[in-house]
């Protein structure tokens, strides 16, 4: 049964009848009477009514109480017993008479004191609230007219002496009554019912309770700032210590990597002349070279010596050998860690803008995703291949989502296509347009998207289209990873938890996580020598030949939609990095690579340049909006 929510509304007489019954009986009286604070009374009062079918909580109980009482009182000090009047004023005067004659007598000062305004001071049951004002809740009980404003009322009093004269204000008028019998004050003194004393409340002024609101407010913020500040020089203690293990780690292994050098026979012939005119960059599998520019300490062997070892590790790679490398940020504000001959790779896939070319001739990029629970994460990745470069953005989602991501920009191309049942076919159409293709975005677990994304990706690979697969498009792959593996122009960014469901579908072996880098080689080898990116403090990217760490520093701000910005920008890079390799330029490392560490590193400098901007509340919008300048600083720069 719904109850009824409201203070007293609506009482049927059947109900109001069942309620006075239940109120009268002798050991709610007995309870009311002997307790000061009665709230459980009115509960079980509450719980009695439910059982006979009543749902009321216990205040509409106690509020519907009380207008009882105070039109009982209003009737009988009125003295309209004897016109035949007071059923107009107390509908259920004789049921309230025959309660209310067995308890003590009412206190008329009490009444009285209660001020001007009928406001109920008498409260036999000992309330833990005071009475509202009696003409307002009158009239919210009954539905009726007040007692009219024009009409005297008598007051009869118990016999008790009153010595000043007592002015009672019903309505409008008011009434001298003088007290009656005062000779007997002795007699009804000894036989009068001991008045409980009237609950005081203590009178805080708004100042003072300001006041201390507004010290406990200071206080509090002091402590969140010392916190604050203690977390803060924990959290740069231990990064000092970090840096201290690798750069300790750094002095170990070119003390090693000379080692190695040195000891290897014609290390110390002649000068290499095949060797490339500039120094290969941190592709080689062991070279001392490596580590040049990560730290002071290290020894650098003599050039000569550098060229022959480059040159005899790619004639007799060794596996033993095989170095894993990393780039750590040795400081807040600087990339020393950041390798150059990476970025200079990155700068030299970026086409030039001139004047003549023409409108897509930069990149045309299809994004495989969007339906109706997730449409923002399609035009993150959208809307950030666009402002990366890209000429052209196509969207392909499901009929419900495709007005929605429209209204987001005028700038991308949207195909309501993706859960039509000819949707392979529709999509089909438009890959030879496409130059890089970004499958997963908000695409959904529903088996019949997750059924056309693969079959999308079927076509592209057979097109030799690059494709970013990213979120839910690698939830796909889980399932079958048969769908991507092995395609030397297919990139996969899963985070932690998305890596490690990869990881177990391979190997069926739980992942050992006090080594990523050796896991994330392990998946890649797995799928392919398939490139590899795993998201997290620092990104990991492989081909499973080596492992390239990306340190830029970002923030600690991690909002959703970050990983659409990379998967978007990555998706314009991997076509900018294949159409270079295909033209001769960059040939010394995996364009998949070259293109995943300049897609996290653009990430990572949108971070922190919106983070600088807005702090904490920093959305992968204002990412979005810091990608010209982030891109023009790495890559134009």
């Amino acid at each position: 049964m719904q109850a009824n929510t409201t203070r007293g509304f609506l009482w049927s007489d059947v109900e109001t009848r069942t309620l006075l019954n239940i109120w009268g009986e002798q050991d709610i009286q007995t309870a009311l009477d002997g307790n000061f604070r009665n709230s459980f009374v009115y509960r079980d009062v509450s719980r009695r009514l439910g059982v006979m079918g009543f749902e009321r909580t216990p205040e509409q109980c106690r509020v519907r109480i009380k207008s009882l009482k105070r039109q009982y009182l209003l009737a009988k000090e009125g003295n309209l017993r004897n016109n035949g009047q007071y059923h107009k004023i107390c509908k259920f005067y004789d049921t309230m008479e025959m309660i209310l004659s067995n308890r003590p007598a009412l206190d008329p000062q009490e009444f009285i004191d209660s001020g001007a305004g009928g406001e109920e001071a008498v409260d036999h049951e000992g309330l833990e609230e005071d009475g509202e004002d009696a003409q307002d809740a009158y009239s919210e009980s009954t539905g009726e007219c007040p007692y009219p404003a024009e009409t005297e009322v008598k007051l009869e009093y118990p016999t008790v002496p009153i010595p000043i004269p007592v002015k009672v204000t019903v309505g409008n008028n008011s009434t001298s009554v003088r007290p009656h019998n005062s000779s007997q004050s002795a007699s009804n003194l000894s036989t009068k019912t001991p008045k409980r004393q009237r609950k005081r409340r203590a009178n805080f002024p708004m100042e003072k309770l300001m006041e201390q609101f507004l010290e406990q407010s200071a206080q509090a913020e002091d402590n969140f700032y010392r916190m604050e500040e203690q977390r803060l020089q924990a959290e740069d203690r231990r990064r000092e210590a970090e840096h201290a293990r690798e750069l300790h780690m750094l002095q170990m292994l070119g003390q090693m990597f000379s080692s190695i050098s040195s000891t290897r026979p014609g290390s110390a012939a002649t000068p290499c002349k095949t060797a490339p005119p500039a120094r290969a960059p941190v592709f080689s599998s062991a070279s001392p070279s490596c580590t040049q520019g990560q730290s002071s300490h290290l020894r650098r062997p003599s050039p000569q010596t550098d060229c022959c070892t480059q040159q005899s590790q790619l004639l007799n790679p060794d596996p033993q050998a095989l170095v894993f490398e990393r780039y750590y940020s040795l400081g807040s504000t600087s990339h020393r860690g950041m390798d150059d001959d990476i970025l200079s790779l990155v700068k030299s896939i970026v086409p030039p803008l001139t004047s003549k070319k023409h409108k897509g001739q930069d990149g045309r990029i299809g994004i495989i995703g969007g339906c109706q629970d997730y449409t923002g994460a399609p035009y993150f990745a959208a809307i950030s291949a666009l402002k990366v470069g890209a000429d052209l953005s196509h969207v392909f989602c499901t009929k419900d989502a495709a007005t929605v991501i429209k209204s987001y920009s005028p700038e991308l191309i949207v195909h309501p296509v993706l859960d039509s049942p000819n949707a392979v076919e529709e999509i089909e159409k438009w890959l030879p347009r496409l130059h890089g293709l970004v499958v997963g975005p908000g695409l959904g677990r529903e088996d019949v998207l997750l059924k056309t994304a693969k079959e999308v990706i079927e076509k592209s690979k057979a097109r030799d289209i690059p494709i970013v697969i990213d979120a839910d498009g690698l939830w796909l792959v889980t399932q079958q990873p048969s769908v991507i593996q092995g395609y030397h122009k297919g990139i996969l960014t899963p985070n932690f938890m998305e890596f490690t469901r990869l990881y177990e579908a391979l190997h069926h072996e739980p992942m050992d996580s006090s080594d990523h880098q050796r896991s994330v080689m392990q998946l890649s080898v797995a799928m392919g020598n398939l490139t590899v990116v795993l998201k997290g403090e620092q990104d990991l990217i492989t081909d499973g030949t080596k492992v390239i760490s990306c340190s830029i520093e970002g923030s600690g701000r991690r909002c959703g939609g970050q990983g659409d910005l990379l998967s978007g920008s990555m998706g314009v890079l991997a076509h900018w990095a294949h159409a270079a390799s295909a033209a001769g330029m960059g040939r010394s490392l995996n364009p998949s690579v070259v293109a995943a560490y300049g897609a996290c590193s653009l990430t990572r400098q949108c971070n922190s340049q919106a983070y600088q901007r807005h702090g904490r509340s920093t959305t992968t919008s204002d990412m979005i909006q810091e990608i010209g300048t982030a891109f023009k600083k790495l890559f134009e720069s």
